[in-house]
């Protein structure tokens, strides 16, 4: 497959990058030379890299729930270094309930990160690839997950978050005019072992409702997130390779990153297939006859 040929350095803005890919991400574009904005709501957690690259990482403060702190950390990157290049549209986080067990303010407040902030940090992106960048382009990569392919149970309300953002940032790619020169791309990795799963301030745990005995599907869910050590993907391996997908030319609209994540989708569109298939009849003659 074909990479950009870059003329000049790449500046990035990730979102989300005081750990786990964010953070990872944002040490590889620094080894690669490339300048990185950090987006994060506390800088101080980044005082490390910023010290070791004071010239090509910029810490903004960034609660993806405030609109005001997006629009400020696009124009603060904008001001020091001229443009913005790749968005890593990644802050967000998962919890484990059952959907009958989590209260609609939990809910409410997962979707205000996971899908109104990646909304927002994705039309600012949009608007500065297209108003702000000479020449116009840029590339916007969204997170999503293993569990935007397919329900979870245990994490519906994860899932639906990331159902959502990948049938906005779908629509979002098919509005795009050409000559604007902006590729959008949906990441949907599987389990890697960033360390979310077994912090509880990253992945929440609710108590699942009375009735969700032990041997129902949801009980493993909880067991396997809340364990860890079944995780096999390395997350820092997963870094590269989405560093290495950045500079495709033409890169596609979803990638699905792990083998555990590729099996899920396999296994989802073979199902989706045979559906289609068998209740295909049931489609005709149901167009109006006057």
């Amino acid at each position: 497959m074909p990479l950009i040929q870059a003329t000049s350095t790449r500046v990035w803005l990730i979102t989300g990058a005081s750990s786990g890919f964010g953070r990872l991400l944002t040490e590889r574009v620094l080894a690669e030379g490339e300048i990185s904005v950090a987006a994060l709501r506390t800088p101080s957690d980044l005082h490390d890299l910023a010290a070791a690259n004071p010239e090509r990482l910029l810490l903004v403060k960034c609660d993806v729930t405030n609109s005001a702190d997006i629009h400020s950390a696009f124009a603060d990157a904008v001001e020091k270094f001229g443009r913005v290049d790749v968005v890593f549209n990644n802050a967000g986080y998962a919890l484990v309930a059952e959907v009958e067990g989590l209260a609609d303010d939990a809910a409410r407040a997962l979707f205000e990160v996971n899908f109104w902030g990646a909304l927002n940090v994705s039309k600012e992106a949009v608007r500065v690839f297209r108003d702000v960048n000479r020449p116009a382009g840029g590339h916007l990569l969204t997170m999503s997950s293993e569990a935007g392919l397919s329900g979870t149970p245990a994490m519906g309300i994860y899932s639906a978050s990331k159902h959502a953002l990948e049938g906005l940032t779908e629509a979002l790619s098919l509005e795009m005019d050409p000559t604007w020169n902006i590729k959008i791309s949906i990441i949907a990795p599987g389990a890697f072992k960033t360390g979310a799963h077994t912090d509880p301030k990253r992945t929440p745990v609710f108590p699942a409702p009375e009735a969700y005995h032990a041997a129902l599907p949801s009980h493993a869910v909880r067991h396997f997130v809340q364990d860890g050590s079944y995780i096999r993907g390395d997350p820092r391996k997963a870094v590269e390779a989405i560093f290495r997908f950045s500079k495709l030319e033409s890169p596609p609209l979803r990638w699905v990153v792990g083998k555990d994540s590729g099996i899920r989708a396999k296994a989802k569109l073979e199902k989706m297939v045979a559906e289609l298939d068998e209740f295909a009849s049931w489609s005709e003659d149901l167009d109006l006859t006057t």
